[in-house]
Formats: structure tokens, sequence, C-alpha cells
């Protein structure tokens, strides 16, 4: 053997020998290898902000307040919890632009998040094996997706359950809804609520995303609601233009015909009830559908208590805001999926999605059914395959706050949405 092998062979002995006495002593953790108890658990929440279409401000503000909250108790399974934060624009751009910030600061799961442009944020999350916990439910691939774990029934539910609501109360019924492809959905899935009533389908009314006068729809709905002896529905789903289109129909309705008004949550909520008058508010006796128990319900005090303790005074942050409920529930699921790692066990995102889909289900504390999401627990509903929680609650405006509707208990809708076509 020559002598420069011989010194390549003993360089390499040496570094072996090195390296096994570094481990030992712990003066490092190389690349790839487990993490102790003190790493940093990095996620991110996205949510349109300022935008002239639907904002989620509540989302991010959520996130925020979770984070100082729970690393004030030590961390989530004793790692500090580090929450990135984007702003969404209601723009395809701006949804890859989030999840391309979140895979190049290694985050371990987009937590309860909001965007109508599923296509745009998923692909680059599913390249990257990164996990999507409760997303708002408002873009079809949040229940197609794979690596998305969805905590609600989203749209699907709202509107087959908002059919099932007025189904049981109106002759006739008008939808205003965004002229989008995410709108596009809306009347199929409002219409087999109604079908399951034995209720003929809804009128479609379109308006754009941004509109600013829905004169023309108001007519068309007051029309299309009031020509019958019984009593016509109307049901506008348009975010935060909601309101506005109510101002526009109302106007419409010189002649006090009065037909029953609703909404699903995020368009319709207490927040908008008490800034419109509370009482006195013209949204007074509105149906709503929502997922989630009322917010003056006793299982969302643990929230309204780290809201009060943890949230920032400019964050405006409302515990009656759907999309803020939708986050402090998906957080509930992060931490419990990530206490179920060793304490000396590194986590990955990988490693988040493979425990979502093998684990037995987890608890939010009663404001969902327990949540699993299996190959087992996925539900044959066309165009929805992830939609493990298809519970709706009923409820109406009554006196300036909303109340859970009489004579109408909680209801699991994915049963209705199975008979129905395939909206997505």
């Amino acid at each position: 053997m020559t002598d420069w092998r011989r010194a390549a062979r003993l360089s390499r002995i040496l570094l072996a020998t090195a390296m096994g006495a570094c481990l030992v002593a712990g003066c490092g953790v190389i690349p790839g290898g487990s993490g102790g108890s003190g790493d940093t658990l990095t996620v991110m929440t996205f949510a349109p902000e300022g935008t002239r279409a639907t904002n989620m401000p509540g989302m991010p503000a959520m996130a925020r307040a979770y984070e100082r909250w729970v690393n004030s108790k030590g961390g989530v399974n004793g790692r500090t919890l580090r929450v990135l934060t984007c702003n969404e624009k209601n723009t395809p751009t701006g949804a890859a632009d989030c999840a391309r910030k979140a895979i190049s600061e290694k985050a371990v799961a987009v937590v309860g998040s909001y965007s109508q442009h599923g296509r745009a944020f998923m692909a680059p999350l599913e390249a990257e094996g990164i996990p999507f916990i409760g997303g708002y439910g408002v873009s079809s691939e949040e229940f197609q997706s794979t690596l998305s774990y969805p905590v609600n029934g989203g749209q699907p539910v709202l509107l087959a359950g908002a059919g099932h609501q007025l189904g049981r109360a109106c002759s006739q019924v008008a939808l205003v809804r965004p002229d989008t492809l995410a709108g596009d959905s809306l009347p199929v899935l409002l219409n087999a609520g109604l079908r399951a009533n034995k209720m003929g389908d809804a009128s479609d009314i379109r308006a754009a995303e941004d509109a600013t006068d829905f004169a023309p729809q108001a007519r068309e709905a007051l029309s299309n609601t009031t020509g019958g002896k019984e009593r016509g529905c109307v049901t506008a789903v348009l975010g935060e233009r909601t309101e506005t289109f109510f101002d526009a129909f109302r106007r419409a309705d010189a002649q006090k015909k009065n037909p029953q008004i609703s909404s699903v949550l995020g368009s319709l909520s207490q927040s908008l009830v008490d800034r419109t008058g509370g009482r006195e508010s013209p949204f007074e006796g509105a149906y709503l559908t929502s997922w989630y128990p009322v917010s003056t319900d006793p299982l969302w005090e643990p929230m309204r208590k780290v809201i009060s303790e943890h949230s920032l005074g400019a964050d405006g942050l409302d515990a009656a805001d759907s999309g803020a409920q939708t986050t402090w529930i998906a957080y509930t699921v992060l931490s419990e999926i990530v206490n179920r790692f060793k304490p000396d066990e590194k986590v990955t995102a990988r490693k988040v999605a493979r425990v979502l889909n093998q684990s037995q289900s987890v608890t939010t504390g009663g404001l969902t059914p327990e949540l699993s999401w299996r190959y087992q627990d996925m539900r044959a509903v066309g165009g929805f395959p992830r939609i493990v929680n298809g519970r709706v609650s009923f409820q109406i405006v009554q006196a300036g706050r909303l109340v859970a509707q009489q004579g109408e208990q909680s209801m699991d809708m994915t049963p209705t949405l199975e008979q129905a076509p395939r909206a997505a």
C-alpha cells in the first residue's frame, strides 16, 4: 500500500472517530437528525387583507394571539411556536406567493388560512409535502388534495344547510352569489338542500365579486321571490359585500313585501348585526347557517380568554368572527397532533402529514365532532371527498343576537351532499 493511501485511510478513521466523539459529547446536531425539545415549530397562516373583495384579518390575528398564548405556556410539546402570516390579497399570485414563503421558511404546516385560489397555493405545498390544516373551506381543492385536512365542511355544507333551512320556510328561493369559479358551485349545493325538502331549484343571480352597485341583482331577486302567495326567501353569499347587497335589496322592496332574508357564516355575522344597529338591525329575523355553535356558547370560553389576554388592540380580533373561530380550531388540531410526537423527535412537514393520515381522532373541545382524516373517514361527496365534518347549526337573528333557531337541531349535511350532482 502506498504512503498516500495509508494517509487517506488514517484520515477517514480519525474523522469518523472525531464525529463519534462529538455526537457522544453532544457538540451539535447533524442536519436531518432529530432536534431536541427546544426546537422551533414554524407554521404559516395566510388570508386576504385590505382588498376590495372578502377580507379575513381575524385569521392571522387569531394565529398571532395563539402564538403568544401557547408560548407563554411553554410552547407546543416543548417546542416554541413561530407563526408566519401572509396577505393572500385575494389573487392567485398572492396565494402562490404565500405558499412559496411557507416553503422558503421551512414551515411544517399552513394552518387556519383563507383563499379561494386553491390551485395556486395547493400545488406548491403538495410539492414540498406541507399539510394544509383547517382552511376556511372556500376552495374545492381543500376537499380534494390529500394534503388538506379540513376542520369544517366549507361552503358545501353551509349551502346545503341553507337549502334545508329555507326549504322548510319558503316557497321560492333566490340565491345571489359571486360570478367566480368558486361561486359557480354554490347553486348546485344550495339546490341539494332544497331538493331534500322537495323544493324547486333556486334562482341563480350572479354579481361581480367586487361590485359596489347591487340594484339590478336586488330587483331580480325581489321579482323572483314575491310572485306567489307564500313567502319567498332571498339568500346572499357575497362575503363582505353581503351588507351592500341587502342595502340595495331594502331600497328595491319599496312595497314592503319583506321576503325572508338569509345568509351563511362568513357573509353574515354577529359583528355585522352589531354594526348595523343591533336590535334595530335590518338583519333582524335573518336566517344563518353556521359550522359552529353560536359565539355565546360556553364552548368558546377558552378562545375568548386567549383573545382577552393575548390579542393586541390593533388586531381588532372578535371572538364571533368565523375566520378567527376556524383558525382557533385549526391550531387546536395542530397542537394535538404535535403532542403525539416524542419530546426529542424532529417535527417535519411530512411527519405531521403522516400523523394526520394515521392517527386516531382529534378532539376540538366540542366545537366540532371528533376529526379524523384516515382513508376510511373519507365520504362519497362528489368533488369534495375530504369532507370529514358535515355538521351545520341553524341560527336566527333575534333581538340583535345570533341565537340557535328553535326547532332545528345541528345536522350532518353529508348524506344530502352525497346525493347531489358533482359541484366541482
